[in-house]
Parts: structure tokens; C-alpha cells; sequence
């Protein structure tokens, strides 16, 4: 295997620091930190991105349909280094240099080699190690880094010019999503999240609601998404209505699917957000962790019937609960219990829509109140069902959300 053209070689450097950003496009690679010496070169325009497992999105007119939040970082560290183009390298693991000096002249530099080597000979070990030291590093450091580098998984469906970022709720799959997806992919680009920890998608070490909703609003900037109109059902409602209290430049609107600014408040008027200690956490992992797959399948099974009416969906909402992690369950749900988004409420200025649950007609009065009266916010109420509303009230949902987008 052989990095070169008819005018350059190409030599493999390795960067095992992570200040990939102090690269810069035609400066020399000086002397690192740990003593390591770099040949001085130009950057090149790619990177080895199959050994990377990296993925090429380009915002919302990208030909890839299944992208991954995990190249946030990658795309900002790479956006900072001028001579990188589409595809991303990952900090601090190695790059591709195009060399100002051949590479044989660099195998002639090296002093490795018993002097009875002829040139020629020097040239092709010399790039044969680098091509396998290479590859190997990114192959062992790319295996490192799924350890601790996961992130919400993300689908993107259609092709219109006007994008939608669509957030599940608690323990589900965007496949929530899917009636809401075929309605729209014709006129809209749509971008389907299942946030990290549900639904199969690979857990977080440290999961909380501040951090998915930093993540969004990176993914937003990093795929260079233009004001989308972000969709959240359950707790993806409650990302969506953070986002666009701290982030309206970001956005064109938000729709709000049976979520309300503060849950808790209902129950308790005194209710205040606080500070959850590191054993309150603990304590609630092992409560669901004690659990067997029985009861926790059960435990499903009443939560699906308490939340929808369509039993045909059932199962996919227990095959959604039995696929998360349950760490992340108990964390999250304790995290999100514990947020308060009234004062955020109060900031929102974009357009927002707010779809609830045929329930709450009842105590209509509670409700509204936590939305503050805001001239830009629209409550509706489903005429039937429960908190699956894109289930139980589809028609009515539907003619609502199409209506919000064409607005």
C-alpha cells in the first residue's frame, strides 16, 4: 500500500497528543511535547476515514443517511485547520502529510538502516512501516475511542430545503417517528435522533439533560443545519423548548409533543429545581439494576398501556425499554425530573407550538400557566388518546404539525 501520485509522496504522521488544532496548513510540524520529531510538510486533504469510522454528512444537503453526533468534535477540531476539506480526522490520533520533502529523501534522513541498504531499498521499507504503524495506531486508538466517545445516533430522510430535527422522548427510538417522517420527507430534510443510552444506541458515561442539549445544538453548527425546526416529544419536548430559550439564533421554530416546562410542578406548586447528590443517582441505577428482565418486561408492559391507546404499539415501546441501558434510564429519569424550564420559557422567541395529551383539558388552567401567556406560543389539546399523541390522535397531529411548517 502506497501514498503517493506522479508528483508526491505521501507520509503517514502520527499524533498521539491532542492538540490537533495547533496544525496549521503550511507550517512545519516541529517538535512535540514528548520529543518526537515531525517531518516538516503540508497538511493533505485527507484521512484514512474507513479506519476512522468517520462519515461524511455535508449539513442538510449531505448524500449520507445515517450520520453520527460523534463527529461533532472532529468537525470543529478540523474546521480550525484551513487545508482540511469533507472528510474529518479524529483528534489527536494521526493525519495524512503530504510531504514538501519525498519520502525518499526522509528514508535517506533515517538512521536505521545499515549502510550497505541502497536508496531505494530505504524508500520502500520506510514507506511500508509507516503505512502499518499507521494503520494500526488508528485501527487500536479507533477501538479506544467507541469506549468513550459515544453519542445519540441520527437518520436523515428527504431532501427539502427546509430542515427538521426530529427528538424522541424517554427510553424510545426515532422509529417514534416514522408515520411523522413519511408525512414529511417529500417537502423536508429530516434529521431522526435517538438520543445515547435508548433504544440499542450505545450509553454514555455520563449522561444529563444540559449535555444532550449541548450536543444538539453542536450537531446543529457542525452540519451547518440552517434554522431548522426541531420536533420534541416526552423529554426530547423539553431539549427542544432548552434549545430555543439559549439558542434561538439556531432556529426557525419548535414544536413541543405532550411535554411541559415543568412536569413536577403539577404535582407540587412549591416545586424547585436543585442539585442531585452523586448517591441519589446511585441509589436509583440499583433499584433498576436489582431488577430481573421479568419484572423490568412487565414494568414496561404497564407503562406502555398507561401512555397509549393503540396496543399494537406495545411492543415496540417494551422493545424500546428492554433495549436501553438501564444506568442511563434511572439517570435520566432523575435528571429530567429534576428540571424546571419556566424561566426558560419566558426567553423563547421563536415560533412554538405545543401539542398535549387529551388529559390535559382537565387542568387546562395549571398548564397554561407554565407557558407564561407568550404571544408566540400556541397550545392545542388532542381530542383523544394519551402522551403518544402521533399515535392516538395521528390525523389531528398531523394536520397540526403540517400547518405549524407551512406558516
Amino acid at each position: 500500500m502506497q501514498f503517493s501520485d506522479k508528483e508526491e509522496n505521501y507520509r503517514l504522521i502520527l499524533i498521539f497528543g491532542p492538540p490537533l488544532r495547533t496544525i496549521n496548513r503550511g507550517k512545519d510540524l516541529a517538535e512535540w511535547k514528548n520529543g518526537a520529531t515531525f517531518v516538516p510538510g503540508k497538511l493533505a486533504e485527507w484521512s484514512i476515514a474507513a479506519v476512522l469510522k468517520t462519515v461524511e454528512p455535508q449539513g442538510s444537503g449531505g448524500s449520507n443517511p445515517s450520520l453520527s453526533a460523534t463527529g461533532v468534535k472532529r468537525r470543529r477540531l478540523a474546521r480550525s485547520m484551513p487545508g482540511f476539506a469533507s472528510r474529518r480526522v479524529k483528534p489527536g490520533l494521526f493525519v495524512l502529510s503530504r510531504a514538501a520533502v519525498v519520502a525518499e529523501k526522509t528514508a535517506l534522513r533515517c538512521n536505521i538502516f545499515p549502510l550497505a541498504v541502497s536508496k531505494g531499498k530505504k524508500f520502500q521499507v520506510m514507506n511500508k512501516l509507516i503505512c502499518h504503524v499507521g494503520l494500526l495506531c488508528g485501527v487500536l486508538l479507533g477501538m479506544l475511542d467507541a469506549t468513550f466517545a459515544q453519542s445519540f445516533a441520527v437518520q436523515r430522510v428527504g431532501c427539502g430545503k427546509q430542515a427538521v430535527i426530529l427528538i424522541p422522548g424517554f427510553a424510545c427510538s426515532g422509529e417514534v417517528w416514522r408515520q411523522t417522517v413519511d408525512a414529511l420527507r417529500e417537502n423536508y430534510t429530516c434529521y431522526v435522533l435517538t438520543m445515547p443510552g435508548f433504544a440499542g444506541v450505545a450509553a454514555e458515561t455520563n449522561p444529563s439533560f444540559d449535555g444532550w442539549t449541548r450536543q444538539i445544538v453542536d450537531f446543529i453548527r457542525d452540519e451547518r443545519i440552517e434554522k431548522p425546526v426541531l420536533i420534541g416529544h416526552s423529554m426530547g419536548g423539553g431539549l427542544v423548548m432548552n434549545i430555543a430559550a439559549n439558542h434561538a439564533e439556531l432556529v426557525k421554530g419548535i414544536v413541543v409533543v405532550d411535554a411541559l416546562p415543568c412536569l413536577a410542578a403539577l404535582y407540587d406548586p412549591d416545586f424547585r429545581a436543585r442539585e442531585i447528590p452523586d448517591e441519589e443517582f446511585a441509589q436509583a441505577e440499583a433499584r433498576l439494576l436489582r431488577m430481573s428482565d421479568e419484572q423490568f418486561r412487565r414494568q414496561a408492559r404497564i407503562s406502555a398501556a398507561a401512555l397509549t391507546t393503540d396496543s399494537l404499539r406495545y411492543d415496540d415501546l417494551i422493545g424500546w425499554s428492554l433495549a436501553s441501558d438501564r444506568r442511563t434510564w434511572a439517570r435520566m429519569y432523575c435528571d429530567y425530573s429534576n428540571v424546571d424550564l419556566r424561566p426558560a420559557v419566558r426567553r423563547i422567541s421563536v415560533p412554538m407550538l405545543v401539542l398535549l395529551e387529551y388529559p390535559f383539558r382537565k387542568i387546562a388552567p395549571a398548564v397554561e400557566q407554565q407557558f407564561a401567556g407568550r404571544p408566540n406560543i400556541r397550545l392545542e389539546y388532542a381530542n383523544r388518546g394519551l402522551h403518544f399523541i402521533m399515535f392516538d390522535d395521528r390525523e389531528w397531529y398531523m394536520r397540526q404539525i403540517t400547518d405549524f411548517l407551512n406558516d
